[in-house]
């Protein structure tokens, strides 16, 4: 084993240990090498960085670093990020120094028929096409890689967030696709990679224009003209949003939301050019059906995603489909109209609020969104729901005896829990959710063919229909039309109960 040091050009006198053996992984633009202990890689650029570059690469494993994780809730990003900590210069080459990935994204089984993907990266590719999960592909993942449809929001939540804190610290990621993106749907998170291009505006232009796929149009469209033209588009906060709604339709639907039926050269790079370029258009364009894939065309392996009419983009609830249209109608070709990171964590976080368990044991997805009818059935295997299902509208109090609906509802099925979240509006679900606002206040159960309520935590439940108070450890039966106060306190809320498949 050929152990080489290499000097920390940050911090003075700090070394690191790497193994060459001659043959380092080779990423797009560095030469990756693992330390001893594989608990880090050093990562040497090949080709020579300028002074610009070199105090990109400074200012990220400093400052940016710091801003991100010495402070209040700085751990969560850890895991979210996998970021650069130091940087080292050998032989004239600089390098990043950069934690190796948590254990859970490397497949673990990989490939159901054999273990090719053993031990390799959960690159998003692999959960965001339909064929890597179709039982008549050969080279399908295993189930136990696959999670199940709600596991995919939760990994887009953690996506979401990892953008958000991005913009908020001024900061694009530039080249945010599936392959600096690594999923696991099991444990339902993410963590984004290749921290080293980040793109500061005015300070340091972006490297690359990203990967395809997730090229925003604007960019592919200007993408002909001189660098510093001023017509011309490159990656910015803007573009990262185009890629993170494109990301987020293919982990929900397992397609590409540009990539449909519609020819516009027959020359073939010109033609892919023009459609996620100058002429892209939304697949599920409700007044232009014309890119509506041709199921003719379509490789029977990506069915029946590949089928906008059999399973279109409005599966996915009232508040992403809102803001699929904002991203893919409205946004498409007007960047600042763009849904901000933050708009699609909520929309996501709202719509678990609103998923049912699929009854049938055989369905692959498991989950699915309540379609607002009072005979719900799951959208991917046809099973309608059994029996009567409570529908929790959330109202807040907007002046004094005035309430008002919030726009957010709450789905029950057997042993779903309720959230401090739920209960008060001052309680936001985001990053910052203490753990003990993460411990449920009481779960609703179907108790001697029964909807109920159980309070486990709640001091000032009371039902208002009955007027009667809900003490802790005890219950109250959810019945159509109820109204139930679910506390006192400034911004707490109230519920009103509709029951569906009566």
């Amino acid at each position: 084993m050929n152990t080489k040091t290499v000097n920390s050009v940050i911090n003075a006198g700090k070394s690191y240990q790497y193994v060459d053996n001659g043959e380092p992984m080779r990423g797009g633009m560095k030469d990756v090498y693992f330390s001893p202990d594989k608990s880090y890689v050093v990562a040497f650029y090949r080709d020579v960085q300028d002074f610009n570059s070199r105090e990109r690469l400074r200012k990220i494993v400093t400052d940016y670093y710091n801003s991100f994780f010495n402070r209040e809730g700085g751990n969560y990003y850890k895991d979210l990020y996998c970021w650069p900590t130091d940087m080292v210069e050998a032989d004239k080459k600089v390098g990043l120094i950069v934690p190796c990935y948590n254990q859970n994204f490397f497949f673990k089984k990989g490939y159901a028929a054999n273990d090719l993907i053993r031990g390799k990266e959960k690159e998003g590719k692999w959960f965001a096409s339909p064929k890597f999960r179709n039982k008549q592909f050969a080279l399908r993942l295993d189930e136990t890689e696959l999670g199940n449809w709600l596991s995919y929001f939760q990994v887009c939540v953690n996506i979401a967030r990892g953008v958000k804190r991005l913009h908020a610290a001024g900061l694009a990621h530039s080249d945010l696709s599936y392959k600096n993106v690594l999923v696991d749907p099991v444990s339902r998170s993410a963590t984004i990679i290749d921290i080293d291009g980040l793109v500061v505006p005015g300070l340091f232009p972006p490297d690359v224009i990203g990967t395809a796929d997730f090229i925003a149009p604007e960019v592919l469209a200007t993408k002909h003209l001189d660098i510093k033209d001023a017509s011309r588009k490159l990656p910015s906060r803007l573009t990262d949003l185009h890629a993170l709604a494109v990301m987020i339709y293919m982990y929900l639907l397992y397609r590409h939301p540009l990539k449909g039926g519609k020819v516009h050269d027959l020359d073939t790079e010109k033609d892919d050019l023009l459609s996620m370029g100058e002429r892209a258009l939304f697949v599920e364009h409700p007044q232009d059906a014309s890119n509506r894939p041709k199921l003719n065309q379509v490789n029977p392996k990506e069915l029946p995603w590949a089928d906008v009419t059999k399973i279109p983009y409005t599966i996915t609830g009232p508040y992403l489909k809102e803001l699929f249209q904002q991203a893919f109608i409205t946004g498409l070709h007007q960047p600042a109209q763009r849904p901000p990171a933050e708009m699609w964590e909520q929309a996501l976080l709202k719509t678990t609020d609103l998923m049912q368990p699929c009854s049938n044991a055989a369905c692959e997805q498991k989950w699915y969104v309540f379609d607002n009818t009072n005979t719900p059935k799951c959208p991917f295997c046809g099973t309608p729901h059994k029996g009567t299902l409570p529908v929790l509208d959330l109202y807040y109090e907007f002046k004094p005896t005035v309430w008002k609906p919030e726009n957010h509802r709450l789905m029950v099925y057997n042993n779903q829990y309720l959230f401090q979240w739920h209960v008060n509006r001052n309680t936001i679900r985001n990053e910052k959710i203490t753990a003990a606002q993460k411990i449920p206040v009481g779960y609703f159960t179907f108790h001697q063919n029964k909807w109920v309520l159980v309070n486990q935590k709640l001091t000032s439940l009371k039902d208002l229909t009955e007027d009667k108070e809900i003490p802790i450890g005890t219950m109250v039966e959810l019945t159509d039309g109820k109204k139930l106060l679910l506390s006192r306190e400034e911004g707490g809320r109230v519920v009103i109960i509709t029951m569906a498949n009566k």
